[in-house]
């Protein structure tokens, strides 16, 4: 009962190492379900006399084989439950061959009243449809989004700018929307700290994310302005987790976290490798001191 869309991969959705840039899957996998509840008939959401509308509440990606251009992305989903205002949808992405998938993922999504953005009980008869017609075995084990580490000596505080092509037909962010946001401070803050793309790729290594999980509270739409925070923990040879926070630059509310863990890969070799001495030296003071 997994339903399948086929994607070409363009040339304009992929980074600098020539993958899909990570906000991208995140649209692959919205697409789909958006597209596998237009199949059964049950996309009244997209409508603008639809009282409800679904919203993305927590989506998590993992990265295994990346995809580039010229690839034909195949996103299989399925839904594995309803619990009275939400429905979990599980993502495999691969090129073909799903024992050889480029990324897996799920998606908490939240019915919701269009004028009041509150959480609304799902019909049963829409749920009882989905999951015989869309319905499929679970991976995922439903659990409270992780609590972070205290910020690190050096947390500091990135100013962000919304910007219109982000946002989607209700006139709030989409949730890819704020990964690339997430994505743009991390650069930022490398930078300041003296270590742009530029130079990592100079010194032959790049940081690749494994797994993204990010928590949407609040929306946010073009008038608002909100700031970043990230700092670092679980420092391993390799691999290290780095936690965000979006908040409301006028009442200081939380409107997204994220964490993701990031690798240290050799460019030349393809493979993780040891995070340099030097490159740590210089982000130190942004590793937490707990955790």
């Amino acid at each position: 009962m997994t339903f399948t869309v086929k994607l070409p991969v363009r040339y304009d959705e992929c980074d600098p190492y020539g993958h899909v840039n990570h906000a991208n899957y995140f649209k692959y996998m919205g697409y789909a379900a958006y597209a596998a509840a237009d199949h059964l008939n049950l996309d009244n959401t997209r409508s603008e006399d639809s009282e409800y509308v679904w919203i993305t509440r927590e989506t998590e990606v993992e990265f295994l084989n990346p995809l580039a251009f010229r690839d034909t992305v195949h996103v299989n989903t399925w839904v594995t439950d309803f619990r009275r205002v939400r429905s979990l949808r599980l993502y495999d992405l691969h090129t073909g061959d799903r024992s050889s998938p480029a990324a897996r993922g799920w998606t908490d999504w939240v019915y919701t009243r269009r004028d009041s953005g509150m959480p609304a009980i799902i019909p049963k008869e829409m749920a009882q449809r989905f999951l015989t017609e869309n319905g499929g075995d679970d991976r995922v084990e439903r659990s409270k989004f992780p609590k972070p580490p205290p910020y690190a000596p050096h947390t500091p505080r990135i100013d962000l700018v919304p910007e219109w092509r982000d946002l989607d037909p209700n006139g709030h962010l989409n949730n890819a929307g704020w990964l690339s946001y997430i994505e743009n401070g991390t650069w930022q803050f490398c930078e300041e700290l003296g270590w742009p793309a530029e130079r990592m790729a100079a010194e032959g290594f790049g940081i690749f994310a494994r797994k993204y999980r990010i928590e949407y509270l609040k929306p946010a739409g073009i008038n608002d302005r909100f700031y970043l925070r990230t700092w670092v923990s679980d420092k391993r040879r390799a691999m290290a987790v780095r936690h965000y926070e979006l908040r409301n630059s006028a009442d200081d509310s939380l409107l997204v976290r994220a964490r993701c863990l990031w690798v240290w890969v050799d460019l030349a070799k393809g493979k993780p490798m040891k995070m340099p001495a030097h490159f740590y030296k210089d982000f130190e003071p942004n590793f937490t001191l707990e955790g």
